[in-house]
Formats: C-alpha cells, sequence, structure tokens
C-alpha cells in the first residue's frame, strides 16, 4: 500500500486513511490504523475522533462507548463536531436515549447538531419529542433546513395527533421548503399513513420533478389505502417517466398485485423486473410472489417457486408459503417446510400460531395441541396471548 512507503507521514495524512477506511465500511481497521498512529506519536484531533466515532455505527455499542470515553479522554468533549458525531453515532445506533444526554450537554450547537437529534427521534417514530426540538431550535434561533423538515415529517408518519404535521406542512409552505423532493416525499407518507390519501395526492401534484422516491412513495400510499387500481396506474406511470425502477418498487407493486387477485399482472412485473431491468429478486420478492399465488388458490405453483428459487429459503418465505397453505387450508403441503421453518425460527410464536391455526381449520384438534405444547416449551412467555371481554346483561 502506497501509505506504508511514505516515511514521514503528518497528522493529514493519517486522517485521510482513517477516512478512506470508515467511509468505506472497514470499522475495525479504522481503529487499527488509530492505535499505529498513537503507536507513532500523532495523538490525532478532533477530525480524527469524529471519524472513528462515525466508524462506531456499524461496530456496536460497546465500541462506541469505549470511543465517547476516548473523548472524554482527549479533553474534546466541548468540540462541537465531535459532540455532534456523538449523537449522531448514538441516534444511528438507535440509542436515542444516550443522544439525548449528549445534545443536552452540549454548550455550543448548529443546525447539524440540531438535526442529528431531530433525525434520532424520527428514526424512533417519536413525534412528540421531534415537534417539542423543533419548537425549542425555533426559539433559539437556529434556521431549520430541508433535513430537519424531513426527519419531522418521517416522525409524524407514525403520529395519532394529526395536527402536528398539519401544523409542520402549514411551516413548510410558508418557508417554502416545497421545493425539495426529500421534505414532499415525506409529506407524501406522512399523510398517507395517516389516512388523508387525498393530501398525499395534493402534495404529490406540486412535487417538483417527482424521483423514484416520489413514485414509489405514491404506490405504496395508494397500497395502504387499498387503491390498488390506483397504486398499478402509478407503478406505470413511473415506467413511463422512464425512472428506472429498483428492488423497492417492484416489491411494492407485487404487493399490490397480491392483495388485488392480479396474478398474471403479477407475474408480468417479476419477469420484467428480472429480464427487462436486471433486478435480481430478494426472498422478499419471492415471499411476495408466493404471496400472490398462494392467495390465489395457486398452491402447487408457489410450492414449485419454493423448490427452485435460487436465493434459499428463509423465514420469509417459508411464512409466506405457510400463509398461503392456512388461507387455502391445505395442510398436506403445508407439511412439507413446517420442519425447515421451525429450524430456522425456533422461537417465533407467529410461526406456530400460523400452523395452529390451519390445524384448527381442517379439524386435527390432536395436531393442534402438539403444536400448542410446542409453543409453550419454545416461545416460553413470547405466546400469543388472548383477550377477554365481559359482556353485562
Amino acid at each position: 500500500m502506497l501509505f506504508d512507503e511514505i516515511p514521514q507521514r503528518d497528522l493529514v495524512l493519517w486522517n485521510v486513511m482513517v477516512f478512506f477506511y470508515s467511509q468505506n465500511g472497514f470499522g475495525k481497521e479504522a481503529f487499527e490504523l488509530f492505535r499505529s498512529m498513537r503507536h507513532n506519536g500523532f495523538t490525532g484531533d478532533e477530525f480524527t475522533i469524529s471519524i472513528l466515532i462515525q466508524a462506531c455505527i456499524s461496530l456496536g455499542s460497546q465500541i462506541g462507548s469505549a470511543a465517547h470515553g476516548l473523548v472524554f479522554c482527549l479533553g474534546l468533549s466541548a468540540d462541537i463536531v465531535v459532540c455532534t458525531s456523538l449523537v449522531d453515532m448514538y441516534a444511528k445506533s438507535r440509542q436515542i436515549k444516550d443522544a439525548r444526554r449528549v445534545f443536552d450537554g452540549m454548550m455550543i450547537r448548529n443546525v447539524i447538531s440540531w438535526n442529528a437529534i431531530i433525525v434520532g427521534y424520527g428514526q424512533e417514530g417519536n413525534s412528540r419529542e421531534a415537534m417539542l426540538l423543533l419548537s425549542q431550535m425555533l426559539r433559539e434561533g437556529f434556521t431549520p433546513d430541508d433535513l430537519t423538515m424531513s426527519s419531522i415529517l418521517s416522525s409524524c408518519a407514525h403520529s395519532t395527533v394529526p395536527n402536528e404535521f398539519f401544523q409542520v406542512h402549514g411551516h413548510v409552505l410558508k418557508n417554502g421548503f416545497h421545493a425539495f423532493k426529500s421534505v414532499c416525499n415525506a409529506l407524501i407518507l406522512a399523510y398517507a399513513k395517516n389516512g388523508f390519501i387525498k393530501q398525499a395526492f395534493n402534495v404529490f401534484d406540486i412535487t417538483p420533478d417527482p424521483d423514484l422516491v416520489t413514485w414509489s412513495s405514491m404506490v405504496s400510499s395508494c397500497a395502504y389505502h387499498g387503491l390498488h387500481r390506483e397504486a398499478i396506474v402509478m407503478f406505470d406511470k413511473l415506467l413511463q417517466q422512464r425512472i428506472l425502477p429498483d428492488g423497492i418498487a417492484f416489491l411494492g407493486v407485487l404487493s399490490v398485485c397480491a392483495h388485488a387477485g392480479l396474478v398474471e399482472l403479477g407475474l408480468e412485473y417479476f419477469t420484467s423486473m428480472k429480464e427487462q431491468y436486471h433486478i435480481q429478486p430478494n426472498s422478499e420478492h419471492y415471499a411476495c410472489l408466493i404471496d400472490l399465488l398462494g392467495r390465489a388458490g395457486r398452491l402447487n405453483d408457489a410450492y414449485h417457486l419454493l423448490e427452485k428459487m435460487p436465493v434459499g429459503n428463509n423465514g420469509d418465505v417459508l411464512g409466506a408459503f405457510l400463509g398461503a397453505c392456512r388461507e387455502q387450508g391445505n395442510a398436506s403441503l403445508a407439511k412439507r417446510v413446517i420442519c425447515e421453518l421451525f429450524n430456522l425460527e425456533p422461537n417465533k410464536p407467529v410461526n406456530y400460531a400460523l400452523l395452529s391455526n390451519l390445524y384448527s381449520l381442517v379439524g386435527s384438534w390432536d395436531e393442534v395441541a402438539g403444536i400448542r405444547e410446542n409453543m409453550m416449551e419454545n416461545c416460553g412467555n413470547k405466546v400469543p396471548g388472548y383477550s377477554r371481554i365481559d359482556i353485562v346483561r
């Protein structure tokens, strides 16, 4: 490696190499290089440490905690770049309480710091905290940007209070954020997931130059509301715009076809995904296709697909087939995949519940008793419960 051949290396060169390893997913190598750097007499600066903190996202919480300790050892706990990296690392690692603790302890913040913590709450679906942070951000004189607004709206997609995203939409319009596709995409999903599909269409109509994410959001939004025909129309318009669909877009339209019973159309999309767009189907696509065939009563076709698909069986695919067998009341085909499914996922209660329901449908009560006994043994307190309602007359 060229770096090893350079006789005199300064801090900038070390930082470049640490950055290279971190950005390319070689987190462990980045830390090993940092140790070598220290051994050669370089302590590192705030840039070095912020790079290492970002590398911790893929390495787990223990390494992240160690990096946090290193921040204190090097006297960088007041540095805005380092602290923002810590907030971002904890937020992306789903440790939102630790992220908030670091954020609240920051003496100096900037828009990037605010975005890091708001994005974290957006990922958690905690719209209440995200909205409170937005209010605090505005009170302290900071100006939100498009990332702030799209993160707030992402959290609103899980909100049960419609006024929250109506307020955010008002702020978006007032401050011109509707010119950003990322904000419009987040608005579409927020409205759709909260039951306002008409408003989602209105946002789509004013979105500047809709991209793949925009079109895919509309396909999934229509599907979410049972508007299967509209979802198909949206997907076809996507293709007419010469936008190249990806695997996620095809997954959305295959799901629509499954729920609408459009078997032949679904098979056409699946074929075009492979042959025209050269997208290799993954297990999710195959699970969707098996669901499509199963709902249409074509269990034998679904089983043949299961046998010959190149990605290998996993719990999602086998679970989809078992669910299809339950829908059609076909216990004999279900028995062919039961052992493999339980070997893959012995502690997943939903698999036992699916099989128990299937045997109940066909009246195999001895089998039901055996399944429930195995479920208690393997799943313990994770067994699905039931509710009782007392009716007073």
